[in-house]
């Protein structure tokens, strides 16, 4: 017997709280499908930032998504307070039974406090002297115990007895019939077929995350040679852009390029579609583990152990430094990383063809 496990018969409805960026919600898309699988009579909702939605939207345990929208805030306090009391009172009406947080969040302590579940789980950190008493259980997080941020997340149902196999703590992303439509019509307007191209996103938003782009047009340059064809994508954002045009003007060759032209949902499809993806530690390398589309990617001041790619056919590329994984935007704070700057070209393309033969 566990102790505290909690009585799941009488769970009806749960709410998980998950407040943070794109990957991250993407990551806690496992405790959904394990509360389904060990309470599939429960109704299952999640809370997450309006910008972040999609990380979820589709997911086939869920029931209700709400969302907090960051731009509230420019509604002025009476606008704010009025969004803010109405997803209050959704929240109340649905009566859960169980709240789970997985962030260290005022906002997800308050909210234990005003829908007052029978039982609520969060993470043990400093929520301070008035919150301290809020939650029912609150599970343990080690400093320096290095674990994958899923298994982290799902430490939160083991606190209250819920254990799940290996092999259901996949990630689960939806593309969705629309954006899998959409994206089939681009990918025929750049004359690429399902599984006949290589995805490569050089980029992600934090760009002290981003290999050089000299290296990564050397890369591409190499893999055309062989007679891939390259399908690059890239968010709209003007650095992003930015850096797809310093390294498409260092080709030898013509590639297709969607960069800045697909949704989330889009990118999700595009990257399920793709036959290896490659990138570096950012979204679409999640989203590419939750497709379950095999990948290489390069990692510098991040946690490969914490943030790798999950139970996907995979391959890590980092440079063998003492100094990383420093979690620091570039060193000292600089935006420029030299541990990525030291990963070369053929150590990509040594993953690369470690991971083809591997799949062969």
């Amino acid at each position: 017997m566990l102790i505290d496990a909690i009585d799941l018969t009488a769970v009806r409805r749960v709410l998980l709280i998950k407040l943070r960026h794109h990957g991250d919600v993407l990551l806690s898309s496992p405790v959904l499908s394990a509360l389904k699988t060990h309470a599939p009579h429960a109704e299952i909702d999640a809370l997450v930032y309006h910008d972040t939605r999609e990380m979820l939207s589709g997911h086939p345990a869920l029931s209700q998504l709400h969302t907090i929208d960051r731009q509230w805030k420019k509604l002025g306090p009476l606008g704010q307070l009025r969004a803010e009391w109405q997803l209050l009172s959704a929240l109340k009406a649905r009566q859960y039974d169980l709240v789970i947080t997985l962030t260290e969040h005022n906002r997800g302590a308050w909210l234990v406090r005003l829908l007052k579940p029978r039982w609520s789980v969060g993470p043990h950190g400093p929520y301070g002297r008035f919150f301290k008493k809020t939650f029912t259980h609150r599970y343990l997080q080690v400093p320096g115990n290095r674990r994958h941020t899923v298994e982290i997340h799902l430490d939160a149902l083991r606190r209250i007895g819920i254990y799940p196999a290996p092999d259901a703590r996949r990630l689960t992303l939806m593309p969705g019939a629309d954006a899998e439509a959409s994206l089939a019509a681009k990918l025929a307007a750049s004359g690429l077929a399902p599984g006949g191209y290589v995805l490569v996103h050089p980029t992600s938003r934090w760009l002290f995350k981003s290999w050089p782009a000299d290296k990564m047009a050397e890369l591409i340059n190499q893999l055309t040679a062989r007679g891939e064809q390259i399908l690059l994508t890239a968010a709209p954002s003007a650095d992003e852009m930015a850096m797809l045009a310093d390294i498409t003007a260092r080709l030898q060759r013509p590639v297709a390029s969607l960069a800045g032209q697909l949704s989330l949902k889009e990118l999700a499809a595009a990257i399920a579609a793709a036959r290896l993806y490659i990138g570096v530690d950012s979204v679409p390398m999640h989203i590419a583990a939750a497709v379950q589309t095999p990948c290489v990617a390069l990692f510098g001041p991040s946690g490969d152990i914490e943030w790798g790619p999950w139970q996907v056919a995979h391959r890590v590329v980092a440079a063998n430094m003492a100094c990383r994984p420093c979690g620091n935007a570039g060193c000292g704070g600089s935006w420029r990383s030299e541990c990525l700057e030291k990963i070369s070209v053929q150590q990509v393309l040594a993953a690369v063809d470690s991971l083809q033969e591997e799949l062969a």
